[in-house]
């Protein structure tokens, strides 16, 4: 799945809300302590289980969404939980956030961060618990999943800190992990920040992904990649490049290691003009999920015909 840009004005405004948060919190220095965001904005955090229902079940006859009684459709909130699988969400009327207690806790703090980025996008409201049919179209799910996250990168790498930081490194992924360190966030949100917001004038994209020997049984060849993540920059120019390509160029130079790193290599991508270029890929295995880096080098030499 690749990362879909936002709208230049939604972005514009998610901008404005993050900075009034962090302005209020007197510019703190990372790691950001989300315990101070949810004061600030007066939000409250719970916890569920997806193994046990029964704090759910409990909510629901106290919850109000959109001015209308949850009691009304009590099924309404499980259901979206369930049916959707969800691991957070966000409760707008009563300002509480809910994390799935036996999601891995090393995400908490993202799922978390993307709830609170659902909360600074005030037209989300109307959108969330729906069932209209324009609520059901995928891509305005997209829409409003790409605007929370945008926000949530936004907040948890505390807006331009981060670009300062990741410009004076190197594009590897040892830079990713340096800056995953001092942030407090995820390799893989890390990872995505890096990709999006380093180094703006240089093409690079960020692969998520099962390991590239030990996939699964259930591993779908077609769809190989959890995320894939573009630059800017790479979107415009290499934008034909498709994920099974990407995870087939991974494989042939990645190890069989059970952690650590996978390898790297000098690959080609071709353009959008059908010129080929050449990349730097490195991989790594967190024992979850394969991170990889991929950064642009230089044009590659032309291939020359021998008649």
């Amino acid at each position: 799945m690749k990362n879909h840009p936002i709208g230049e004005h939604e972005g514009e405004d998610l901008r404005k809300q993050v900075r009034k948060v962090l302005r209020g919190l007197g510019e703190p220095e990372p790691p950001l302590d989300l315990r101070d965001v949810r004061e600030l904005l007066r939000l409250d955090l719970r916890y569920y289980s997806s193994e046990d229902d029964s704090y759910l079940r409990e909510m629901v006859s106290r919850i109000k969404v959109g001015g209308k009684q949850l009691l009304l459709r009590p099924a309404m909130l499980l259901d979206v939980v369930k049916k959707a699988k969800l691991s957070a969400l966000w409760v707008p009327d009563h300002q509480r956030i809910l994390i799935d207690a036996d999601a891995p806790k090393l995400k908490h703090r993202w799922f978390e961060g993307h709830e609170i980025g659902h909360g600074l996008a005030p037209w989300h409201r109307r959108y969330l618990f729906g069932d209209d049919a324009e609520t059901l179209r995928l891509t305005c799910y997209e829409q409003l999943e790409g605007e929370a996250n945008y926000a949530a990168g936004q907040l948890l790498f505390l807006q331009g800190r981060f670009s300062e930081e990741a410009n004076d490194l190197p594009t590897t992924l040892e830079s990713v992990r340096q800056l995953h360190k001092t942030f407090g966030n995820t390799m893989t949100s890390t990872l995505w920040r890096f990709v999006e917001d380093a180094h703006p004038d240089l093409p690079m994209v960020g692969i998520v992904s099962r390991h590239p020997h030990r996939a699964g049984k259930d591993f779908d060849p077609d769809n190989p990649c959890k995320y894939c993540i573009e630059s800017p920059v790479f979107r415009t120019r290499f934008s034909g490049t498709d994920e099974v390509k990407l995870f087939s160029i991974i494989k042939d130079y990645a190890s069989r290691a059970r952690g650590g790193p996978l390898g790297s290599a000098e690959v080609l991508l071709t353009d959008g003009n059908g010129d080929r270029h050449a990349f730097h890929f490195e991989s790594f295995f967190n024992r979850y999920e394969a991170l990889t880096l991929g950064v642009y080098l230089r044009p590659a030499d032309p291939i020359v015909s021998v008649l």
